[in-house]
């Protein structure tokens, strides 16, 4: 699996910013977590880092578990809904898009092995 094509697809196809698509696939990867485990992470700071996921949640990538909290949808749901919301934002025909769905298929297991406790290192 290639994150960085993963997250140039994010932001060329479905038109997330860069942090976002960051935030995005750290969450899906590794698991729920709070602002401050994400900023730590991705060396931004704590509100940067919340208002980020309030604006994927927003976008329906992610889920606001408690006040400061995370979690992403299923990634095969949640490409196709993000890139659904975008084209009812540009104005353009949604139509299948195998790119977007393979975003979502590349997604899935590491989704299921941050999610199973068989799998947790």
């Amino acid at each position: 699996m290639d994150i960085s094509k993963i997250e140039r697809d994010l932001i060329s196809i479905i038109k997330l910013k860069s942090i976002q698509a960051k935030v995005f696939l750290l969450i899906v990867i590794e698991g729920k977590m709070g602002a401050e485990k994400i900023g730590n992470k991705l060396g931004i700071t704590p509100n940067e880092a919340l208002s980020v996921a309030k604006q994927l949640v927003e976008l329906g990538s992610l889920i606001e578990i408690s006040k400061n909290e995370f979690e992403a949808m299923h990634p095969r749901f949640t490409a196709v809904n993000m890139y659904r919301r975008m084209c009812e934002k540009e104005k353009i025909e949604f139509k299948r898009n195998v790119t977007v769905d393979n975003i979502g298929i590349a997604l899935e297991k590491p989704y299921e092995d941050a999610r199973t406790k068989y799998n947790k290192s």
